[in-house]
């Protein structure tokens, strides 16, 4: 999984790299192949849809270790040791299949509001109002009693895998689909809020990779949940007046 996880970033710093060439910032023009550009035909979906995967990758990964790496050690205990690689690694997948659905859905959206021009080839919004929503949304969203349902099954790796606890490879199949969609239920507005600052702005990218992590493992966590809403929420109205 570090691997994993290192090869995505890896990929994120060489994309950053081609958009700062695109803008003129001093960037490698060699790496602006990795990321769509022009016309949105299959070729730049698909281009789209593989960013979207692994950005989800380098991000998400980090916060589910915990609960993949207690599944691994619970199956240790009552498995085979030849087959817990192989379900553990079906947990993983079934985790990283919800992102990839959620990657699908967002190179979507990437595209239908290039098409009504209100995405600019630097890759964020080009509406203050969208930009504003979006932001607004997402901090009331960290707010709401859904957050918190989701956020409650994702702070307890031993109380979920104990609740949805299933044999075999299907079994680890299907609660890898369940961690991955309690974690969307939680975090999927906090990953719509890069097309507010910039798919692609590394430094947001890693703010909210360390935000995910930390609203699950810090003690005063539902604290920093608040926080963050409000401030997004604050954030969002400067942006709608372009304050910011």
């Amino acid at each position: 999984m570090t691997l994993l996880v290192a090869l995505s970033w890896i990929y994120l710093v060489l994309v950053a790299e081609g958009m700062k060439a695109m803008t003129g910032n001093g960037g490698s023009a060699r790496y602006m192949w990795l990321m769509p550009m022009g016309k949105w035909d299959l070729y730049n979906f698909t281009l789209g849809f593989a960013m979207w995967v692994i950005m989800m990758v380098g991000m998400m990964i980090p916060s589910a270790t915990p609960t993949i790496l207690l599944y691994a050690k619970i199956r240790r205990r009552v498995q085979a040791r030849s087959k817990v690689p192989w379900l553990t690694a079906t947990f993983a997948t079934g985790y990283l299949a919800v992102w990839a659905a959620f990657s699908f859905a967002a190179t979507g959206l990437q595209y239908l509001l290039t098409e009504l021009r209100l995405y600019s080839d630097l890759m964020e919004t080009d509406s203050a109002l969208l930009s504003g929503l979006i932001l607004t949304s997402a901090g009331i969203y960290q707010l709401t009693v859904w957050k918190s349902a989701c956020l409650a099954h994702c702070q307890s790796p031993i109380s979920f895998l104990t609740r949805h606890w299933r044999d075999g490879a299907a079994g680890a199949w299907r609660m890898g689909l369940s961690h991955g969609w309690y974690c969307l239920g939680c975090c999927w507005l906090m990953m719509l809020v890069l097309f507010a600052v910039g798919v692609m702005n590394l430094l947001w990218i890693a703010a909210l990779s360390v935000f995910v992590l930390l609203e699950k493992l810090l003690i005063a966590r539902k604290m920093v949940s608040r926080v963050t809403g409000f401030a997004l929420i604050l954030l969002g109205a400067l942006r709608t007046i372009q304050i910011v």
